[in-house]
């Protein structure tokens, strides 16, 4: 058995798929309380609480063998670049409440210096600031000593959505170790719709009537704006936190009626979360959750390759 940290827990995305493999979680995460009731009401052991990262005493975090982070991505997000810009916001490592929480992370990887460490974030991360701030990120970690993987994937071939995520894999030791190859075509959307929806998740007239004009709007200004309309063999959009506003990435054509959202259930089948995984909040909290969450499947296959570099 190996025993690892959840960091910037959100909802256990990252925790599962190791715990499937064998290892226990000794100490996790998680700012959002929301996240927190979600996550606890999940797993059995090893809860999480409501912890500011940058005030965690690292010396009363357990030695572990490895460490898992999420942080936080809309400082290098192209979408969250872009509402920053608007709205005349910091990014990147300016942005004093999400952006600097990657340091937090290595500081925590440099005290315990755990044999493995995952650690997740967008694709844009890669190409920030013109590849500066993924060059900061790699220097902070190769000077503890660490042999670096990093990859884009796209969960497509395992799900029925376009995510592509960068995922960085840490060694202390020199092993052998490479990304899972993934099916270049995947499930598509029947495969995690419900057979019956309720009501209240199809959109209104004046919604779909506002979605419809603001998409006309910005494409006359020449702008990228518009909806996500698909149907049961689609491959959807990638979901994100903002899904609970107006559901404008991923919507469902509906015969004769005006399209709906995904339920919450359905979101957590696209995130590759199984049924019996509780959903314990709000519908807006759960949007919220599953839109910031992990592509599960994807995670699990890279976690095979992980601990069996390590331990074969």
């Amino acid at each position: 058995m190996f025993t690892f940290i959840d960091l910037c827990a959100g909802i256990g995305g990252l925790r599962k798929p190791f715990e499937d493999l064998g290892g226990k979680c000794v100490f996790t995460c998680e700012v959002d309380k929301f996240a927190i009731e979600t996550y606890n009401a999940n797993f059995q052991t090893t809860y999480a609480r409501v912890s500011d990262i940058s005030k965690i005493d690292v010396t009363a975090i357990p030695k572990c063998n490895g460490v898992l982070a999420g942080f936080p991505c809309q400082s290098f997000s192209q979408s969250g670049l872009a509402t920053k810009k608007r709205l005349g916001q910091k990014d990147g490592f300016e942005d004093e409440t999400k952006g600097t929480i990657f340091f937090h992370v290595a500081n925590i990887i440099s005290a315990l210096q755990p044999e493995f460490f995952l650690l997740e974030n967008v694709k844009h991360l890669e190409r920030h600031d013109g590849g500066r701030t993924f060059r900061i990120i790699k220097a902070r970690l190769e000077r503890e000593g660490y042999i670096l993987h990093y990859q884009v994937k796209d969960a497509k071939g395992l799900l029925p959505q376009h995510r592509e995520r960068i995922y960085i894999v840490g060694f202390k030791k020199p092993c052998v170790f490479s990304f899972p190859d993934l099916p270049s075509k995947g499930p598509v959307l029947r495969s995690i719709l419900l057979s019956e929806v309720e009501e209240k998740y199809t959109l209104s007239d004046k919604m779909w009537q506002w979605l419809q004009d603001h998409a006309a709007k910005h494409k006359a200004a020449g702008h990228g704006f518009g909806f996500g309309l698909v149907g049961p063999e689609d491959v959807a959009r990638t979901l994100s936190a903002r899904y609970y506003k107006d559901g404008s990435e991923i919507l469902i054509k509906q015969e004769g009626k005006n399209p709906r959202r995904l339920t919450p259930r359905e979101c957590a089948r696209l995130q590759g979360f199984s049924d019996d995984f509780k959903i314990v909040c709000s519908d807006t909290q759960a949007y919220k959750q599953f839109g910031n969450s992990v592509p599960v499947p994807v995670i699990k296959l890279i976690a095979e390759n992980i601990i069996k570099a390590v331990y074969n």
